[in-house]
């Protein structure tokens, strides 16, 4: 398995403009978030399954960032059961965010990372978590 850096370097190299890498700063989580908002609005089951493994997928690169992702997600849940109508909210938030992120990479001229290896999916949340722990010297 890969350590946390060569993942993040990784996807790095693919998110390397300044215009994508702000799309993505803003998007990935809202992809994280209606994604999580979609599965919840068809079974909590399936939301609660996806929060599972990610966590263990993350705490397996970094402890500490898998914490930090932990209380995220439980607040992204408390949101997520505060909205009506949650799947169809839910799922225009998920095509308008993707849409941003191919724009984001048709600047960039890169293809998205997970394209070539779907773990990606779940790097990209740890990408943007990274890089705002960073701008407050508290990353990894």
């Amino acid at each position: 398995m890969k350590t946390l850096d060569q993942w993040l370097d990784e996807y790095a190299q693919s998110h390397q403009n300044k215009t994508n890498k702000t799309i993505h700063y803003i998007f990935v989580p809202l992809i994280m978030f209606s994604l999580m908002g979609i599965l919840l609005s068809i079974s909590p089951w399936l939301m609660w399954l996806l929060v599972v493994v990610s966590l263990i997928f993350y705490a397996r690169l970094s402890l500490k960032l898998s914490l930090y992702m932990l209380v995220i997600t439980l607040v992204m849940v408390v949101i997520l059961y505060q909205i009506p109508q949650l799947f169809w909210v839910s799922l225009v938030i998920f095509i308008v965010s993707w849409i941003f992120q191919f724009i984001g990479h048709k600047l960039e001229g890169k293809k998205p990372s997970f394209f070539k290896d779907l773990q990606f999916l779940l790097i990209g949340p740890l990408w943007v978590l990274n890089h705002v722990l960073s701008r407050c010297n508290q990353n990894k």
